[in-house]
């Protein structure tokens, strides 16, 4: 069922009409959508609003459209299987006329329905169109079913110039005058998202180490509640933790220093997240689960990949051992983690702070799945895959470097957790090759030229290679 706020006498079946043949044509180009190289059957509006007045001489239309393709299975997305009707955050600025400066921006030009002889275009790069959207957020507004919110105790300034933030994957995100960022979520899964969730939750705490929404904008669809973006401070200054990594490395100095602060700041995140949300208790039957959907997904990459079929038989006995383990006295927490960590997540201030961001979580996984409380040490083998990564990106293969930053990273976590990751070597160990499965199925669809890094893991791990030892 849709829901519109467009102008007087156009439905929105007429609106869906006039814009069919070109978003099937720019969609599939685009980096953040999921359901590349196969056909779109049809489109649905879900809602459609117009975000200003109808006597202005510009459009901006905010669309949440339902886009129907042949189910995608599993060995093919990289993860879960794909939905049949995902739903796509869209901003739609339309002119008669567009300026060069927009050029890049161009959709297509409308020749039927209601917008016929008009121009629709990427809204997020016309500076007018994404300053309306700060304004609207500054000011609470509500249009039809959007519902833009803030903190109250957080001043938004009202001439923060726009700009779009270039090479991201599945969202989208405009920083205002170095203040704010503003993350569009561009695949929308009806219910809480973790990326709004967590943050505020770990504001509540009072952990320095996540930014902490200013404000966010909801759209209230069918008795759900669907979170389309959220706005936070801008860590002007700070440099990603994965560049930084590939700068210190290719420079040849040393990173176990950095490593170790990181690890400090992922435990203090986690301690907070276990004091702001519930945590569980992991005994046999969980643990069971846990090691047989690891087991799942391991069969599920094999088949789609050989290159990992001569170690799956190997790979298959870590997950066995984790389940061994689970049948014995010993129990384990789980809570609320991260869920994808790793250094591309991170930022490091001038001042050598580290801050983590995206809390969404592996975006392939079901939004109930990224929900779960799971072992903290999930994040810290995302983090361990993710010094290899940087150390392979290196001729030749720095591998001792990783060794250095990768135990040098559970000793700072050790030291404000009070207890070393590498102390579980068992659950380490399985959490850490379910990881090396998944980064070879995704490289593999991807990026075949990187599919050696994680297979190198693979190789390691089915042979039970040296791993991180404690100091």
């Amino acid at each position: 069922m849709s829901e519109a706020v467009t102008r007087p006498g156009i439905t929105t079946d007429a609106l869906l009409a006039s814009l069919d043949p070109l978003l099937r044509a720019w969609l599939p180009r685009q980096r953040w959508f999921a359901g590349k190289g196969h056909p779109i059957t049809d489109f649905t509006l879900v809602t459609a609003t117009e975000l200003l007045p109808p006597t202005s001489e510009l459009g901006l239309l905010h669309l949440l459209v339902r886009v129907r393709q042949p189910q995608v299975p599993a060995q093919v997305t990289g993860g879960a299987p794909a939905l049949p009707a995902d739903c796509y955050q869209l901003l739609l600025g339309v002119r008669r006329e567009l300026p060069p400066r927009l050029a890049p921006a161009l959709i297509g030009h409308v020749t039927r329905g209601p917008l016929a002889g008009f121009t629709v275009y990427e809204a997020m790069h016309d500076a007018r169109m994404s300053g309306f959207l700060l304004e609207a957020l500054r000011m609470e507004a509500r249009v039809g079913k959007l519902r833009f919110e803030r903190d109250p105790r957080k001043d938004i300034g009202d001439d923060l110039a726009p700009r779009v933030l270039a090479a991201e994957q599945s969202n989208s995100s405009l920083v205002y005058g170095d203040t704010f960022i503003l993350k569009l979520f561009r695949r929308i899964v009806p219910g809480v998202n973790p990326d709004l969730e967590l943050p505020l939750m770990l504001a509540r705490e009072g952990c320095a180490q996540v930014p902490a929404p200013a404000a966010w904008l909801l759209a209230d669809v069918a008795d759900d509640l669907n979170v389309l973006g959220v706005l936070q401070p801008y860590l002007k200054g700070t440099a990603d933790g994965w560049e930084l990594a590939l700068r210190e490395l290719t420079a040849g100095r040393d990173f176990s220093g950095e490593a170790r602060a990181l690890g400090r700041a992922t435990a203090d995140v986690h301690l907070a997240l276990a004091r702001a949300l519930p945590t569980v208790t992991l005994g046999r039957a969980q643990m069971e689960l846990i090691a047989g959907g690891m087991a799942d997904r391991l069969d599920a990459a094999a088949k789609a990949v050989p290159a990992l079929q001569p170690y799956a038989a190997a790979l298959r006995t870590t997950f066995e051992a984790l389940a061994d383990l689970g049948r014995g006295e010993a129990q384990w927490t789980a809570q609320r983690i991260h869920g994808d960590l790793h250094l591309g997540q991170c930022l490091r201030s001038p001042a050598g702070e580290w801050s983590l961001i995206d809390f969404e979580g592996e975006p392939s996984r079901a939004l109930s799945e990224r929900r779960m409380p799971q072992p903290p040490v999930r994040d810290v083998a995302g983090m361990l895959r993710s010094f290899d990564y940087a150390a392979r990106s290196s001729e030749p293969w720095a591998t001792e470097w990783a060794g250095d930053c990768r135990a040098a990273y559970c000793t700072g976590y050790a030291e404000v957790s009070g207890r070393d990751p590498r102390m579980d070597p068992v659950l380490l160990r399985a959490y850490e090759t379910d990881k090396a499965v998944y980064e070879v199925l995704y490289e593999a669809r991807h990026r075949p030229d990187w599919l050696p890094v994680p297979l190198a893991a693979i190789k390691r791990l089915a042979t039970n290679g040296p791993a991180t030892e404690p100091h």
